[in-house]
């Protein structure tokens, strides 16, 4: 049966809800913002709080006998080309963790590309997954990390070949892409599943000329989070399954097993809209988005200073095999500015928020939602940017590593570093221990320490240094860095 794409049912069953005039005895306690502060209800508006009612015993009956959220997922697999579609409402930090479970259990080993997301080593720790890292493609002149190639998996699976699966990420938060039916076919040779993180990769699937997505690839599970490329809300993620590598039955349990047993509606009718929305005019929508993309992009590069990395700068040999364009990652080194500074002063002066920030870019990302007046204000607050640069302090400079010495050992498995017996140390004496914490500059999320890697001075000098610089670090123990938690002497 061809499936009707113009139906939403989640936002179908809310709206049959209202016009019913359901009266709750249930949470949420603020009764359709009856019970709900007033300056809230004047923030938010009511309509947050008419549709924020239970998954089962309001949006559906106490059996979920209407399966709403059963036939939207079955349509967001359906418009995606997937067997299985599950919705999450606690973003891909929780898809991805389940992703993992389904593959791999304890001390059980898994290929992961050392580019993960921190909700990846967040999901090593909770289950005690041995990770077997296989390294990035560096790009020292950039200091950039792209995808693991097909030939580096190929590589990992002959020297672990008791391997569970792997796991890699892409696109990259940069818009780097791996080879990805190159790297499915490595796990299936071997009969593997691959996972993909493509938490950056909603749209991909609805234009031919954006890269390959996961599903489409080969991959077994494929995880994406709605809010970052798509119109869904925060915190809105499916995960996709195909394939007989991983029970769909097995995959819907670890997952439970990780969510909230109070889901979110309103997310729920973000993800259903979306698909509907993509489904029915995506690839217009998405066409629209490339064809300002590269308007955006021709505009930047002449304005002197700054250049918006393109495929010329991440694709080809030891580098990415494609590139999204969307993201817009700025390269800030012709201002010699960083976008630390970059990025405070679009936010101070210009009212512009830029998502990724590192020591010499910023990210402009150009979705379906932007137009030529969004990207205007965009352009002209750059050409204010590099005009105001001159006057900026002087960077303050961060010390990068090499490629080799941003790879510490991994000592100690993250689960048993992370629950370990601990100590903090200050940041100096820190070299040569054992970290039991996270630390992660943030955007874009992947960590510079794991738990159970013996820290190195270069890698600590970096951080330093970008914290001086204005890198943020949401996860150490002592946010300013002047200690580290480390593995207590006696348990390395």
């Amino acid at each position: 049966m061809t499936a009707d794409h113009t139906r939403a049912p989640v936002l179908e069953a809310l709206d049959a809800y209202r016009r019913k005039g359901h009266l709750s005895f249930t949470p949420p306690g603020h009764k359709q913002a009856r019970g709900a502060d007033p300056a809230v209800r004047e923030v938010l508006g009511d309509a947050v709080f008419h549709g924020d009612v239970l998954a089962s015993g309001g949006l559906d009956d106490r059996l979920t006998r209407g399966r709403v959220l059963q036939r939207a997922q079955e349509l967001m697999a359906d418009a995606v080309h997937a067997e299985h579609t599950f919705f999450s409402t606690c973003g891909s930090s929780l898809s991805v963790k389940a992703a993992m479970l389904s593959v791999a259990g304890p001390h059980e080993k898994l290929l992961i590309g050392r580019d993960a997301h921190k909700s990846v080593v967040a999901g090593l720790i909770i289950s005690g997954i041995e990770p077997v890292w296989v390294e990035p493609r560096w790009d020292a002149e950039r200091h950039l990390a792209h995808p693991p190639s097909a030939e580096d998996f190929d590589r990992a699976f002959d020297a672990h070949p008791d391997a569970r699966g792997a796991l890699v990420t892409s696109p990259t938060p940069y818009g780097g892409c791996a080879g990805l039916r190159a790297v499915a076919e490595v796990c299936h040779r071997r009969s593997r599943p691959l996972i993909v993180d493509e938490a950056w990769g909603a749209h991909l699937p609805f234009h031919p000329d954006l890269p390959s997505w996961a599903m489409d690839a080969g991959a077994d599970i494929c995880v994406t989070s709605i809010h970052k490329m798509g119109s869904g809300l925060e915190q809105g993620s499916v995960f996709h399954l195909q394939g007989d590598r991983v029970p769909p039955a097995l995959l819907g349990m670890r997952a439970d097993l990780l969510g909230t047993t109070s889901p979110s509606v309103l997310i729920f009718a973000g993800l259903d809209g979306w698909r509907r929305q993509m489904a029915l005019h995506g690839e217009k929508l998405m066409g629209g988005a490339l064809e300002l993309a590269a308007e955006v992009r021709s505009a930047i590069e002449e304005i002197d200073g700054l250049h918006v990395n393109g495929r010329d700068d991440f694709c080809g040999p030891g580098l990415s095999d494609d590139l999204d364009p969307l993201p817009g990652v700025i390269d800030l080194d012709g201002l010699g500015i960083t976008g630390f500074q970059a990025a405070d002063w679009l936010r101070e002066h210009r009212q512009i928020d830029a998502h990724l920030v590192d020591h010499r870019r910023i990210g402009a990302q150009i979705t379906h939602g932007d137009d030529r007046e969004t990207t205007g204000q965009l352009l002209e607050a750059l050409r204010d940017l590099a005009r105001a640069a001159r006057g900026l302090p002087r960077a303050p400079r961060v010390e990068m590593p090499s490629p080799a010495e941003l790879r510490m050992e991994q000592a100690v498995l993250p689960r048993d570093a992370f629950f370990g017996p601990a100590e903090d140390v200050p940041v100096a004496r820190a070299a040569g221990r054992v970290a039991a914490e996270m630390i992660t500059p943030y955007p874009p999320g992947i960590p510079a320490v794991l738990p159970g890697e013996r820290l190195t001075e270069p890698v600590l000098a970096y951080l330093r240094t970008g914290l001086a610089a204005g890198m943020h670090l949401p996860d150490p123990t002592d946010p300013e860095l002047g200690t580290v938690r480390v593995l207590a002497e006696d348990a390395e």
